[in-house]
């Protein structure tokens, strides 16, 4: 066992010996009445004998000194102007920060556009004015997924328009082709036979009319009962208004389907009255209802976030029905929206427009203001065309949310060949833009989800990696009855720790927490010092991605509190407040209460792939994805610890299962050869 906790080695900021200065050759001492020696010289042979001549040369000196800095300060405005993407000819020049201006002028990438932030950045009180990281070229390198899905290279956003058609699963997504910034939105395209192995083809999708000049943004298909898809996205005008496009295949019996043909008759949909120009986006799948189709829009209307929905019969004209599917006061914003239902008597998925006994729908919107989804399970009225939550108090927007770290703007799909409903959300880099740059890449996307409604809680959703992921899996080591002692950390010998799935059951003696007497009511993962933070039963977890001295390790862990109740309350966390040592990454604790039953363990998966980490609890009611960016604890020098931080209680670990995890070697379709 590692002799100190490593979980208290570092705090929550970094020691001086982990900061980094940037270089200060330039000679900060300029003087503002330099002459040359040949003045000079003449200066001291001939004093001054008028008083005229000492104020001439004190006011020449005076302009001189102005003039020099008005052109200093010019060329540092000027700087600034083009790194703020204020000038056309740069429109992808990085986000940096002016020490001289402060931080609530700094603009964002997409907020003018109209979209929601595209651009991560530290707090201002995190970020000092001469610090930098040495990123090298082997740790950005190290940094790229092995079987996450991500472009051959640069900026990726939302996943769009997922669909199975003969065959192939489709993937389109938000990309811009050109560089590691967001921009030049158009749609990437890859297809797969299991989700997992995926294949680059041609860009769908261009932004190359009036109505997408400034992007083809997030849309959805739809697949009609005779086989026909229709593609719906938000496109951005010319003039930056938000507008409703359609797109079909240009030959269906193509199962690529390579080639799309925007309808000549775009845009089929303006923002309506009430509605401003940039608050009306991310169609979603549209749904059968008594011989005519709906579909939804997100959209607000002041601080309420609502959800439009429009019925169509062919998908070229359009009615807006009355009223609203739903809203939600003081959410903001809501952004790609989701509606769909799910079986509350089956384990399996369903069509996109079934209704009836048994059948639960869900609504989804990812939040503008927060940058996070939430969704909430209720009740379908046909007739009314009106959506009510099982339980207010858990609404969209103010309730449960899918992940609780960094994941957004998903999407679901249903997968006929499985009868499943299956959830991609989009993983946003939390580093700086210099570095995406310097990789020359951001963003990726989860590993699909199945999503079911959990049939035990009955109140809320179950979301597991689908199942085609554990094809990667390759060497087992497996651990059983390992009993951890309070305040105790334990190395696993697994071999490099990189790419991993793992698999764990906690035991804890239903007498634990007698001993305690004070209620610990006012946990929270994100406040109470996130691993570090110990009480008589937790934290305890894994250190995933953690070096031989845990100086970075990113914590996955339980935290068990008590309520003035008695009750136990059960939190899932991950703590990546010491996942690196870099100065210039976000250092997040996320986590949520967590369900545990009477009769189950304590259990959580955890899927590793260098700079992502995505962690299950309780067979998937509560996830959080994490993305960290070490800077020692990489290639063979990532390790595994198991760890209980608690004051008193010892965790017995019934169950520990840990797989090395391939690549799946995503690359081009390869056209040049028979791929049947």
């Amino acid at each position: 066992m590692v002799d100190t906790n490593p979980l208290l080695i570092l705090s929550s900021s970094s020691s001086q010996d982990h900061i980094y200065h940037a270089s200060t050759s330039q000679n900060r001492h300029h003087s503002s009445s330099s002459i040359d020696e040949k003045t000079a010289g003449w200066i001291n042979k001939r004093p001054f004998k008028k008083p005229i001549l000492l104020l001439l040369c004190t006011t020449f000196g005076a302009i001189f000194f102005l003039i020099v800095v008005f052109c200093v300060t010019y060329d540092k405005n000027d700087d600034y102007n083009i790194m703020m993407n204020t000038s056309s000819s740069t429109p992808t020049a990085p986000i940096i920060i002016d020490t001289d201006s402060p931080p609530e002028t700094l603009l964002g990438r997409g907020v003018r556009e109209g979209v929601s932030e595209k651009c991560f950045r530290l707090p201002p009180m995190d970020v000092g004015t001469d610090l930098v990281f040495p990123w090298t070229n082997s740790m950005l390198a190290w940094q790229r997924s092995a079987y996450h899905f991500q472009p051959p290279n640069n900026w990726m956003n939302d996943p769009d328009g997922p669909l199975f058609y003969k065959g192939w699963y489709h993937l389109f997504y938000q990309w811009n082709p050109d560089s590691a910034i967001w921009g030049n939105i158009t749609w990437g395209h890859a297809v797969s036979t299991d989700l997992i192995h995926w294949l680059y083809l041609p860009l769908a999708m261009v932004p190359d009319h009036w109505y997408d000049f400034n992007g083809v943004w997030t849309g959805s298909a739809t697949i009609l009962p005779n086989g026909s898809i229709v593609m719906i996205y938000t496109g951005s005008t010319d003039k930056s208004v938000q507008v409703q496009n359609v797109a079909f295949p240009a030959n269906l019996s193509d199962p690529l389907l390579l080639h799309w043909v925007k309808y000549s008759g775009n845009p089929v949909l303006f923002p309506p009255q009430g509605i401003q120009l940039k608050d009306f986006r991310d169609p979603t799948t549209a749904w059968f209802v008594n011989g005519k189709w709906r579909l939804a829009i997100g959209s607000k209307v002041n601080t309420t976030g609502i959800a439009l929905v429009y019925e169509t019969l062919d998908f070229l004209e359009y009615k807006l029905l009355d009223g609203w599917l739903h809203a939600v006061p003081a959410t903001g914003m809501w952004e790609c929206v989701d509606f769909y239902p799910v079986s509350t008597t089956e384990d399996n998925g369903l069509d996109t427009s079934a209704n009836g006994p048994g059948v639960k729908h869900v609504l989804k919107a990812s939040l503008d203001d927060n940058k996070h989804d939430y969704y909430a399970i209720g009740t379908y009225a046909l007739e009314s065309d009106s959506w009510t939550p099982d339980d207010p108090e858990m609404d969209v927007g103010i309730g449960i949310r899918y992940d609780y770290g960094k994941y957004y703007a998903s999407k679901t799909f249903y997968d006929p060949k499985k009868e499943r409903r299956v959830l991609w959300g989009w993983i946003g880099e939390t580093d700086s833009e210099n570095a995406d740059i310097k990789k020359d890449w951001a963003g990726l996307q989860s590993i699909p989800r199945e999503v079911v409604f959990d049939t035990k809680t009955k109140s809320n959703l179950i979301q597991w990696p689908v199942e085609e992921v554990e094809s990667l899996r390759l060497v087992k080591k497996e651990f059983k009855e390992l009993e951890i002692k309070a305040g105790s950390v334990l190395p696993l010998e697994i071999g490099a720790a990189t790419q991993l799935d793992i698999v764990a059951e906690f035991e804890v003696k239903s007498n634990a927490l007698e001993r305690t007497k004070e209620a610990d009511v006012l946990y929270n993962c994100s406040t109470s010092n996130g691993a570090a933070g110990r009480g008589v039963l937790g934290p305890f977890g894994l250190l995933v991605l953690a070096d031989k001295s845990c100086s970075e390790q990113t914590a996955i862990y339980f935290y068990v509190a008590k309520g003035t109740d008695g009750n136990l309350k059960s939190f899932f966390c991950a703590d990546e407040s010491r996942s690196s040592l870099a100065n210039d990454v976000g250092k997040q604790i996320y986590g949520s209460i967590v369900p545990v039953l009477d009769d189950e363990k304590f259990a959580m998966r955890i899927l590793v792939d260098h700079s992502i980490v995505e962690a299950f609890a309780q067979g998937g009611r509560t996830c959080i994805t994490s993305r960290v960016y070490p800077t020692k604890a990489i290639y063979e020098a990532a390790k595994l610890f198991i760890f209980n931080n608690a004051t008193e209680t010892s965790v017995k670990v019934t169950s520990l299962q840990i797989w090395q995890m391939n690549s799946a070697f995503i690359q081009w379709y390869p056209f040049d050869k028979d791929f049947e």
